[in-house]
């Protein structure tokens, strides 16, 4: 929460993009002093997979269609394209979440839309850049 808490009074006192560098790996980042250490932000990609305007499959076909959509997205997270992913525990519009650490918003989206899922018009996707606490996990 204190962490939240000063972020915010960063943000609301002085430009982000005064603030952020580019690391050599690509990501953008900015730290943040927080007594006498320093918080590193790093710059994420969420993505937001939403119903698609093809949700007409037979059961066989939307069964392949969602092994080969897991199957890409164990492939993103081998491949070191994505932190976490998952569904949403409802059956509205917004179907599930996946964040990417790419470089760019550009290169995330290029990935999510490589999802056969994506593809097939089950779901559609919109990718928006986030901010969170290098190294920070989920607990």
């Amino acid at each position: 929460m204190r962490i939240l808490f000063i972020f915010c009074l960063m943000i609301a006192g002085q430009s982000l993009d005064a603030q952020v560098k580019t690391a050599p790996e690509g990501y953008q980042y900015f730290e943040m002093p927080s007594g006498d250490s320093t918080i590193v932000m790093k710059q994420y990609f969420l993505c937001f997979l939403k119903s698609g305007d093809k949700r007409n499959q037979d059961e066989k076909e939307s069964a392949m269609i969602q092994e080969q959509h897991l199957a890409h997205l164990a492939r993103m997270h081998e491949e070191g394209h994505a932190c976490v992913a998952g569904p949403l525990g409802h059956d509205g519009d917004l179907r599930g979440i996946v964040i990417y650490k790419t470089s760019t918003q550009a290169v995330a989206d290029s990935l999510a839309r490589m999802d056969p899922a994506v593809i097939a018009g089950r779901l559609k996707v919109e990718v928006y850049p986030w901010w969170a606490m290098k190294g920070a996990v989920l607990n």
